[in-house]
């Protein structure tokens, strides 16, 4: 059998073509007849479709992945997983790489490509960390998302909806009803 594993960290990630429809898309190309996928940090040893596969995957099965970064972002990890599958028979192809077996050659270039996982990895969790340390500097430095609306827009809405419903304000204005309940509670909440 040929199964296919895809992962991403984000439901919105779609770069350098790792989106969860662009994995599932080459490993369909490449063979793959069941595909397990999970939205869930590749830093995580417990992912659920991971789980599943390695329960059903068995000898002489091929595991199709579209890069070693997608199983596995630590040398540790990445290397039981894949001494895991490589003893109980099965073959891994990883599509940008090849075939990777127990051969000494197999194993130097698979530990050298997750030195790189891991590695990139923390780099983006240090790049992270200095632009957040960077900007808490910053005196208007907000924790999350910026607001999409102003506070005269919000206003504006709660006085409409002293004549008006939440529907009729959303339309009127632009903004969601949940948006607008969600400022109503909070102005309830202040006086």
């Amino acid at each position: 059998m040929l199964y296919g594993y895809a992962r991403v960290s984000t439901n919105g990630q779609a770069r350098d073509g790792n989106s969860l429809d662009a994995q599932v898309h080459a490993l369909k190309n490449a063979g793959a007849e069941i595909i397990f996928s999970d939205v869930f940090s590749g830093s995580k040893n417990n992912r659920p479709q991971l789980d599943k596969l390695l329960k059903v995957i068995e000898n002489g099965d091929t595991l199709i992945i579209t890069k070693l970064d997608r199983i596995a972002r630590s040398l540790v990890q990445g290397i039981q997983l894949l001494e895991t599958l490589s003893n109980k028979g099965v073959i891994i192809d990883v599509l940008n790489m090849g075939i990777i077996d127990n051969s000494p050659t197999g194993k130097l270039i698979r530990n050298i490509m997750l030195c790189f996982s891991e590695f990139e990895r923390d780099m983006i969790l240090q790049r992270t960390t200095e632009g957040k340390a960077i900007a808490k500097q910053n005196a208007n430095y907000r924790e999350g998302r910026p607001k999409k609306f102003k506070r005269v827009q919000i206003n504006h809405a709660l006085e409409l909806l002293q004549t008006h419903s939440y529907k009729q304000v959303a339309a009127m204005i632009g903004i969601s009803v949940t948006t607008i309940y969600r400022a109503k509670l909070q102005a309830t909440h202040k006086n």
